[in-house]
């Protein structure tokens, strides 16, 4: 089939490829310019339809009338888009006679929309995929092609959660493309009253809040670490990251009021929140060492009874 990809991250990359040996006749790649402002973890597109040899292009606007009319010069059989950032319009997805996909990364119709497998780890999901769906007007509203799933662990985070969701591509293409090409792929329209949609995140979404409940700050931590901005919080106007946490069964008795995010413990690092203790394993002064919670107050000289939280005065 001619077809015309749409494509960024590592899944961009991975569907590429996967193509490219199926020996699809790959008419044009569609991507992103890195954003210099963007921790860029992932791989490049476009450097992987450089290494093919398959032509590319990054604009701004792909629903430009120029680009529309480059693409219905291509004449494509069908359209794919893998993780690619903009919203293709409907006179792009009306070209293809076989029709226009996408890959989600989530089983929809639940997180619709931005940042699915982080908002995956912070409402706490035990499982997560990717979807094929048919391209329409409404973002990820189409009929679901398929779907593959991966469990999602009490220590996984984003990041591998990620990393365990792009090998799925190679697999979804290699089982979808044929009964796409033969018109034979079954589809199944998304219930509507399962549908959940979630927006973009933002640096500042990461700030900790100590009264909510253990298990959600924990999933806050496991949703933004590394290679993401971090979650964070602040002792005497000083910002502090929490990169990594840990659920705990310590209990501690206190005769004092409990506040959350009062530091309860220096070894392990354990913190105050509602309705339990979380302990701190990896934390990070703003611009110090990334270092386990008890390395952290011995160097800054944190004492029992701090509390954490607040604005950064």
């Amino acid at each position: 089939m001619k077809t015309v990809l749409f494509a960024y991250h590592d899944i961009g990359c991975a569907a590429i490829r996967t193509l490219h040996e199926m020996g699809e006749e790959i008419c044009a790649v569609f991507t992103h310019e890195d954003d210099p402002k963007e921790n860029v973890w992932f791989g490049s597109v476009k450097k992987c339809a450089q290494e093919l040899k398959i032509p590319h292009y990054t604009p701004e606007d792909p629903n430009q009338e120029e680009w529309v009319e480059k693409i219905r010069g291509m004449k494509p059989d069908i359209l794919f888009s893998f993780y690619y950032r903009k919203i293709l319009s409907e006179e792009i997805l009306a070209l293809p006679p076989k029709g226009a996909f996408n890959l989600h990364g989530s089983l929809l119709p639940k997180f619709r929309g931005r940042a699915p497998i982080n908002w995956a780890i912070l409402k706490g999901e035990k499982e997560t995929g990717i979807t094929l769906h048919c391209m329409v007007k409404k973002a990820d509203a189409g009929d679901v092609v398929a779907q593959k799933r991966v469990a999602i662990s009490e220590e996984d985070t984003a990041h591998t959660v990620f990393k365990n969701l792009a090998p799925l591509t190679r697999e979804i293409l290699l089982e979808t493309v044929p009964l796409l090409r033969n018109g034979a792929a079954a589809r199944r329209p998304q219930n509507e009253d399962e549908a959940t949609k979630f927006g973009g995140r933002k640096p500042e979404d990461g700030k900790i809040d100590w009264s909510r409940p253990p298990h959600e700050i924990h999933n806050l931590v496991r949703a933004v670490t590394h290679p993401y901005p971090g979650a964070f919080t602040f002792l005497k106007g000083n910002k502090l990251f929490v990169w990594k946490t840990k659920m705990t069964t310590d209990k501690i008795n206190l005769s004092s009021p409990k506040y959350p995010g009062k530091i309860v413990s220096l070894d392990p690092l354990l913190v105050l929140c509602g309705g339990g203790l979380l302990d701190m394993e990896k934390v990070q002064a703003d611009k110090g060492p990334e270092l386990s919670g008890t390395e952290w107050a011995i160097k800054y000289n944190v004492q029992l009874g701090a509390e954490l939280g607040g604005e950064n005065e």
